[in-house]
């Protein structure tokens, strides 16, 4: 399995990426599977390895259900209720980007608790679409597996290991037959891909244990299954160690106009961006996750980093020095502050060759449909209120124009033809298939599409520009109600709850004239 790579030395361009949960779909973060409280001397192992036995019970006890019933309990949970919603299939740059192997790519079924289960009806070998495991089996079996966090795991990973890449807790029916799970790693290994030692944590009943890897190549790391219970890649430091990198934007929202963010530095890691997820969630501030592209060179230990913005941005702080901090309960952050809102660029350079690693655009459409449907739910609150605690119609009267002209201003235009801006908005939520989206869905041509990339520009721009043209060519039927159906069935979740709240507006427009 071990394959040559070529050279990802410092400052090659990775495109390594992060879904966007994407279509940010649900994993809830119920870390009570496999965990462990207190991690020091016999009573940690024993407290954790009945907290695994726990969740292995729940896990039969589902075994034994209908299919039915298991199609009842898959989560349901709307992805606006999600800050972060999808985990990573992981992604890596150019130079890691190996031919791939014989396996099948399948796409697990989601359960509630963080569950994902694959029903295998044949022995072969079978890559998870959405976490980038593989598994080999010897004939049909059912597996389930969910992703952990590497901080209850803390106080086992002491030099020379330092984690390479997520962790998971894996339980299979019958279980003889998964002869090998393949881990995704968050490492570019460069030219130390034949001398690079990786192992496997294993948190077993009796305590953890680190046992060999079977091979290892430059996206993956083969252990042979011994028993199931938590399993995560781990490998010796060395020096230098090459990460591809993920930045992770959090907007604050709230009623002031300025405009405030968290910037998590990251390794692509699933637990890692699991664990900031949960910490944004837990927070006593609300926030709205800003889907940018990830690193577009590697991230390196030990290196000096810098954030800039352009206009300035009160920033702090201004520079950190990046380590893996998958092993941290608590995760590091730089704040991003600016008083006035408005559309700002975002740079992380590195210090010794001030090389640009990451920049994005930060733009208003990348956060205006969540400030707008929050501002519609307080309008449509307020003016029930009024009307409640009202007697008078002189009083009713002007407040019930404010609103009235307020509809008209947003939504008669929604009600005719969709705008710009909110073609911009579903613009930035379209996936990776947009333009298979444009040809099945909006009749447009090939062609059409090559004009709209003839010109370089911001993938969302493209995006926009096809819905553009469709709601051009179809003139007075370009409305949300008509692309609704258009599109309804083959874009993602999240693109479609959109184009509804777009319709319950116009509805509401309808209602109140």
């Amino acid at each position: 399995m071990t394959s040559n790579s070529q050279d990802c030395g410092k400052g090659d361009s990775c495109d390594s990426g992060i879904s966007s949960w994407v279509g940010k779909e649900d994993y809830e973060d119920e870390d009570q599977d496999s965990s462990v409280e207190n991690p020091s001397g016999n009573d940690s192992s024993s407290s954790a390895s009945e907290s695994s036995s726990e969740n292995d019970s729940d896990t039969e006890v589902e075994g034994d259900e209908s299919t039915k019933e298991q199609e009842d309990k898959e989560d349901k949970t709307p992805e606006s209720n999600c800050v972060e919603a999808e985990v990573n299939t992981q992604q890596h740059c150019e130079h890691c980007r190996i031919r791939q192997g014989q396996q099948e790519q399948v796409t697990p079924r989601r359960f509630s608790r963080g569950q994902f289960l694959l029903k295998l009806d044949a022995e072969g070998v079978y890559q998870c679409a959405v976490t980038g495991l593989i598994f080999e089996v010897s004939k049909a079996a059912t597996i389930k597996y969910s992703l952990l966090s590497w901080s209850k795991y803390s106080d086992y990973i002491k030099e020379p290991w330092i984690v390479g890449g997520p962790i998971f807790d894996v339980t299979c029916t019958p279980t003889s037959v998964l002869a090998s799970i393949q881990f995704p790693h968050t490492l570019c290994l460069n030219d130390h891909l034949s001398d690079t030692t990786f192992k496997v944590f294993h948190f077993k009943k009796d305590g953890p244990e680190f046992e060999g890897s079977a091979d290892h190549s430059a996206t993956h790391v083969k252990w042979q299954v011994s028993s199931l219970s938590p399993v995560g890649p781990v490998l010796q430091n060395r020096d230098p160690v090459y990460y591809h990198g993920v930045v992770l934007l959090y907007k604050v929202i709230s009623d002031h106009p300025s405009l405030s963010f968290r910037v998590y530095v990251a390794s692509n890691n699933d637990s890692f961006i699991k664990d900031v997820s949960k910490a944004v969630k837990l927070s006593s501030k609300k926030f709205i996750k800003i889907d940018k592209p990830p690193c577009q060179k590697l991230l390196q230990d030990g290196k000096k980093y810098r954030l800039i913005s352009e206009p300035e941005a009160e920033i702090t702080p201004e520079e950190i020095v990046f380590a893996d901090d998958s092993l941290l309960k608590v995760k590091s952050y730089i704040e991003v502050y600016l008083e006035q809102p408005m559309d700002f660029t975002l740079s992380l350079i590195e210090l010794d060759s001030e090389e640009i690693v990451w920049k994005a655009k930060l733009r208003e459409c990348d956060w205006i449909q969540h400030m707008q449907n929050d501002n519609e739910k307080r309008r449509r609150t307020g003016c029930i209120k009024r009307r409640k605690t009202s007697s008078s119609l002189s009083e009713d009267e002007p407040y019930n124009k404010q609103v009235k002209y307020n509809y008209i201003t947003d939504e008669n235009q929604a009600k005719t033809v969709l705008t710009d801006k909110q073609l911009m908005i579903l613009a930035t939520k379209m996936g990776k298939d947009w333009k298979v989206i444009g040809i099945q869905c909006l009749n447009l041509t090939i062609e059409d599409i090559e004009q709209i990339e003839a010109k370089e520009e911001d993938i969302n721009m493209y995006k926009c520009k096809m819905l553009r043209k469709w709601r051009d060519s179809e003139q007075n039927k370009g409305t949300a109600q008509h692309l609704y159906g258009c599109l309804n069935g083959s874009a993602s979740h999240e693109v479609i709850e959109i184009l509804k709240g777009f319709l319950e507006r116009t509805q509401d427009h309808e209602e109140t004239t």
